[in-house]
């Protein structure tokens, strides 16, 4: 008896125990998400028309209004406080992250959406391209792919506090928060909730 269970310890094979998924930046940008889900059906059919008011006409053009910024903003926190619920989703995140309060976490992503996308709404203003319009030109090229994800520097300004994204951080982000934009925009476009595809 004694040899065998000598010989069943010699033969069980320890069990490596289960490794979490690598922490990484890109993960903390996907609550944005909740911005444009939440948007869309506001812009589609009209809702709140009350808060349809420009932040500045002048400025940024029509179609940046505090109805957006709120929507935009209160679709983030949600997404966010969510997510954090899930231990998948928190276990990809870098563990200042994940221990943020998901509330705060979500109102600084959800203001940098569309904060961040005042600048190049000034700068398009400035070029005479009008709200939903592109301009076919090396400029007008650059805007509207840098259009995708104008709102991840300021995100990744914002967020420093919470983490300090490296340059190669950034750009990894900005590349995926744009390849992820382009489809949303023109499954807005086809629902109705955009008047230009990108």
């Amino acid at each position: 008896m004694r040899i065998k269970l000598r010989y069943l310890r010699s033969t069980i094979v320890p069990t490596e125990p289960r490794s979490h998924p690598a922490p990484s930046a890109a993960w903390i940008f996907l609550p944005a998400l909740g911005a444009p889900l939440a948007h869309a059906p506001v812009l589609r059919w009209n809702l709140i028309p009350a808060l349809r008011r420009p932040i500045n006409r002048r400025l940024f053009g029509e179609n940046k209004t505090w109805r957006g910024a709120l929507v935009m903003t209160g679709g983030t926190v949600a997404a966010t406080l969510g997510l954090h619920r899930l231990p998948t989703y928190t276990q990809r995140l870098p563990p200042p992250v994940a221990q943020t309060n998901p509330a705060l976490l979500g109102a600084l992503l959800g203001g940098a959406c569309w904060l961040g996308e005042l600048p190049n709404s000034f700068l398009k203003r400035r070029l005479g391209i009008a709200p939903g319009q592109r301009r076919i030109s090396p400029a007008g090229v650059a805007i509207a792919i840098f259009d995708q994800a104008d709102w991840v520097p300021l995100a990744s300004l914002l967020l420093r506090p919470i983490w300090k994204l490296n340059a190669h951080e950034t750009v990894e982000v900005f590349a995926a928060v744009a390849a992820i934009h382009v489809p949303i925009n023109l499954i807005g476009y086809a629902v109705g909730a955009r008047t230009a595809p990108l």
